[in-house]
């Protein structure tokens, strides 16, 4: 593939800046910042040994990193909060602390010293997720779960020590700790992940609890006069006898009929409210929500579909996504969203690679103008990235064919392609027994040929297609309308043996006669893709032995026997964030 020389300027800047100089502020005791240089003289070595490492998705110079945590907006600075084992690349629950950066962008990335450390009888175990809430006062206050001394999980609160530090280094551990503790025959290892708070009308806080009772996933509700004292709701907010564990829930409010997020506390006649639970069940994680009606005079949540329902799975994303939380940005009046993306290689190569764990790109969410629904889309500032662009239009690609997209950099791309389907008559029929949209895309995979489809993109393939992940879609016909299946295959992504090489699919609800389109961010070992304009999300993780750096191809295909027209597709190479330690950026520079 034809390189121009920018970019391979951009992979060695991004080489030099995210690995051959990282700092690691170490962040267990708390005290002043103690450095650990690791510097390497041949940036092609260090691309041979961090191949995986990402450019502009978010993650730690190193070591283990989970659930994100209370991010916010707060005189003009925003704060992401996450779950990090300082010690290791292992997940260590007993060490688990509040990692913190700030950002002017949403994209370039300032670490700062650890928010909160395990250092009280009631965090002990470890400091675990929860959420921010801005007081009335404007005072900064976090609610999280800490695992105490008797190894039960409790609620507490920290507030933000010196409110007029744009930066918020600093907070103070309430004295009431614990403010909640599980009671009524709770498990003391099923009380977790407070939500960011909200006000009703009568001026009292609300906040709700991941649980599990009777085995049956829980959302538990507290209120609060002060945001210390809480007391425990005689009903919980909702309920599931479908599911198990919720795990960081989430609560917010969209608008029904417009563009723009809307504040936790927001309740009107226009607004409908998201439920979200992590929910790992049955080997599988997933982030789940059902979309309803609040009545905040009566806390009472009614849904328009539960969770798991037989005729609908709404899910953030059908990938490697996990954990997720969101947060209204005052400044650009929208809601954002990150979540935990897993590793998919094996625990050794955490420890080798010396890190494990990415957040998602930011992303804002929508209700869909069907309300039945949310839309997600990466936040409008990644096009601060692009650099080199790569523009078709109007192309066909007739069945058994693919071509490669040159002149961008592959393995680290944005890649945007909307597809029209000429004739749609010729689509096979959904077969009863092809109603799980996974074990669809795992039996009809990519080398499957079929009638229209499977068309997409290949990304990050070697050059002989030994090795390249696919994500595609296939048409089918359905009892009454033509039904849209999308996939992300893996299977093929690597030569390794030892990595997991997962299949994930969903069906979209959308109208295939209009054109269909999918975008796709690739960064090194992780690719988001979203079809339908972000209906349908799926995240997943490869791991290619030689498709890696320069070396990785990209590709659009259709190996269906119909021909299919590429209506457009633009494609970005991408610069790598800035991500360094406060004590080498000025405001400026972030």
């Amino acid at each position: 593939m034809k390189r121009s020389s920018s970019s391979s300027s951009s992979l060695y800047h991004w080489v030099m800046v995210m690995v051959v100089a990282y700092t690691l502020i170490n962040l267990v005791s708390g005290n002043d910042d103690e450095m650990i240089i690791v510097k390497y003289d041949d940036p092609t070595q260090v691309l041979l040994q961090q191949p995986y490492r990402t450019a502009f998705h978010f993650q730690p110079p190193q070591n283990w990193m989970n659930d994100p945590n209370g991010p916010m907006y707060y005189n003009g600075v925003y704060h992401f909060f996450y779950q990090h084992n300082p010690r290791e690349a292992q997940f260590g629950s007993g060490n688990l602390s509040w990692g913190h950066a700030v950002s002017y962008n949403l994209v370039d990335w300032v670490y700062l010293e650890h928010a909160l450390n395990p250092t009280d009888p009631f965090d002990i175990n470890g400091c675990w997720s929860g959420s921010a809430t801005i007081l009335p006062d404007g005072t900064p206050a976090i609610l999280y779960t800490g695992v105490d001394s008797q190894s039960r999980e409790v609620q507490n609160l920290a507030i933000a020590k010196n409110p007029s530090d744009p930066y918020l280094r600093e907070w103070i551990k309430s004295h009431h700790n614990p403010l909640m503790v599980p009671v009524d025959g709770i498990g003391t290892r099923f009380f977790r992940d407070p939500t960011t708070a909200w006000q009703g009308p009568d001026g009292k806080w609300r906040v709700i609890i991941g649980s599990e009772i009777n085995g049956h996933g829980t959302a538990l509700l507290y209120q609060s006069d002060d945001f210390v004292t809480w007391s425990k709701s005689p009903k919980p907010l909702h309920f599931s006898d479908a599911t198990k564990m919720w795990e960081c829930p989430d609560f917010y409010p969209v608008s029904v009929n417009g563009t723009n997020g809307l504040d936790t506390s927001v309740m009107d006649t226009n607004t409908k409210h998201v439920l979200k639970a992590s929910i790992n069940m049955d080997n599988y994680m997933r982030d789940s929500y059902v979309i309803g009606t609040y009545e905040p005079e009566t806390d009472e949540f009614v849904v328009d579909v539960d969770f798991k329902d037989k005729s609908v799975d709404l899910r953030y994303d059908y990938g490697v996504f996990y954990a997720s939380k969101t947060f209204y940005d005052s400044l650009k009046r929208r809601r954002v969203m990150w979540g935990w993306v897993l590793e998919a290689d094996s625990k050794l190569d955490d420890i080798n690679k010396g890190w494990a764990g990415l957040q998602s790109f930011p992303r804002s969410i929508l209700l869909d103008e069907s309300g039945k629904q949310l839309t997600q889309w990466p936040i409008r500032e990644i096009e601060s990235l692009r650099t080199e662009e790569v523009n078709i239009q109007n192309k066909e690609i007739e069945g058994g064919a693919e071509f490669e997209i040159t002149g961008i950099t592959a393995s680290q791309a944005d890649v945007e392609v909307s597809f029209h389907i000429p004739n749609l008559d010729d689509a096979e029929l959904l077969l009863r027994e092809w109603r799980d949209p996974e074990a669809l895309c795992r039996i009809k995979n990519a080398s499957a040929g079929g009638k229209i489809g499977p068309f997409g993109l290949m990304v990050l393939a070697s050059d002989n297609l030994a090795e390249h992940a696919d994500i595609f879609f296939r048409i089918y016909k359905g009892n009454d309308k033509h039904v849209v299946l999308m996939c992300s295959d893996q299977s093929r992504s690597s030569l390794r043996e030892e990595v997991e090489k997962t299949t994930y699919g969903a069906f979209i609800d959308v109208d295939p006669s209009q054109n269909l389109s999918l975008r796709s961010l690739i960064d090194h070992s992780i690719i988001e893709s979203f079809g339908g304009r972000g209906k349908t999300c799926i995240t997943a993780r490869a791991y290619p032995k030689v498709a890696v750096g320069n070396a990785a191809r990209l590709y659009a295909f259709n190996y269906g026997t119909e021909s299919i027209v590429i209506s457009s597709l633009s494609a970005w190479s991408m610069k790598p964030a800035q991500l360094s330690p406060l004590h080498e950026r000025t405001k400026s520079q972030i």
